[in-house]
C-alpha cells in the first residue's frame, strides 16, 4: 500500500515515513501542497496524510484541489486546539483526522482502519446490491447511485452509507457508525460522523416530499428511510 505524506515539518515527516515503512507501507513525501499535488500524480498513492498548516498551499486548499479529480482516502493532521480545521477538512472530503502532535502508532492505526474498510469493499460481498427507494449501494464495487445517477463519495462516506443501507428503516447509533465507518470508537465531543452525514445528505437527492432520505433520530442516531 502506497502512502503520500504532505507536511512541512521535515523532522516529523522523516519520523512518520520511517515508521510507516517499517510497518510495510511504501511511502513518498512532500513539504507543501503544490509539491504534494505533483507527487500525487506521479506516485498514485492509495492514501494521503495531509497537514493543515503549510506554506505555499495549505492543507485545506490542497484537499479542495485534490477532491476535484480524486476520491483517494485522506487523513488530515490538525492542531489539537483547532476543531474548525477538522470540520472544514471533513466537509471538503477528508476521511478522518489525527490531532498533532501525533504518535506514529496512532496514525498507523487510522491508516489500517481505513485501508481495511476499503479492502473489504473490494472483495466479493454476500449482497450484490442494496436498494432503498431511489438509492442503490453496491458493497463489492463500492458504488452508489441515486435515481440511477452515480454519486461520488469518499471512502468513509461510503462506509457510513453502507451501514445505514444495510439497516434501512432502523436507527443506527453514532457509536456503530464510527466503529464501522471510521474503524475506531466514537470519541467524546467528536463531530466527525455528523459532518460526514451532512456531506452525504448534500450529495444524495431528496425524496418526493422534499425530505432527506437520512433522518436524525433523537438520542438513537441516524436512520435511512425506507420508501
Amino acid at each position: 500500500m502506497k502512502i503520500l505524506l504532505i507536511d512541512d515539518d521535515v523532522r516529523l515527516v522523516e519520523m512518520l515515513q520511517e515508521y510507516l515503512e517499517q510497518e510495510g507501507f511504501q511511502v513518498d513525501s512532500a513539504n507543501n501542497g503544490e509539491e504534494g499535488l505533483g507527487k500525487f500524480q506521479a506516485f498514485q498513492p492509495d492514501m494521503v496524510v495531509l497537514d493543515v498548516m503549510m506554506p505555499v498551499l495549505n492543507g485545506i486548499e490542497t484537499l479542495r484541489k485534490l477532491r476535484t479529480f480524486s476520491q483517494t482516502p485522506v487523513i488530515m493532521l490538525t492542531a489539537k486546539d483547532e476543531p474548525l480545521d477538522r470540520v472544514i477538512g471533513l466537509e471538503l472530503g477528508a476521511d478522518d483526522y489525527v490531532p498533532k502532535p501525533c504518535m506514529p502508532r496512532e496514525l498507523v492505526a487510522r491508516v489500517r482502519a481505513i485501508a481495511r474498510r476499503v479492502k473489504t469493499g473490494n472483495t466479493p460481498d454476500e449482497v450484490d446490491v442494496i436498494e432503498v427507494g431511489p438509492l442503490a449501494v453496491w458493497p463489492g464495487k463500492r458504488q452508489v447511485t441515486w435515481n440511477e445517477q452515480d454519486v461520488q463519495l469518499t471512502s468513509t462516506e461510503f462506509n457510513i452509507l453502507e451501514v445505514l443501507a444495510k439497516h434501512a428503516g432502523h436507527p443506527v447509533s453514532k457509536e456503530v457508525l464510527s466503529e464501522n465507518g471510521l474503524g475506531r470508537p466514537l470519541a467524546r465531543y467528536d463531530r466527525s460522523i455528523d459532518v460526514h452525514l451532512s456531506s452525504i445528505r448534500q450529495k444524495l437527492g431528496v425524496l418526493p416530499d422534499g425530505r432527506s432520505c437520512i433522518q436524525t433520530v433523537f438520542r438513537l442516531g441516524y436512520q435511512l428511510i425506507k420508501v
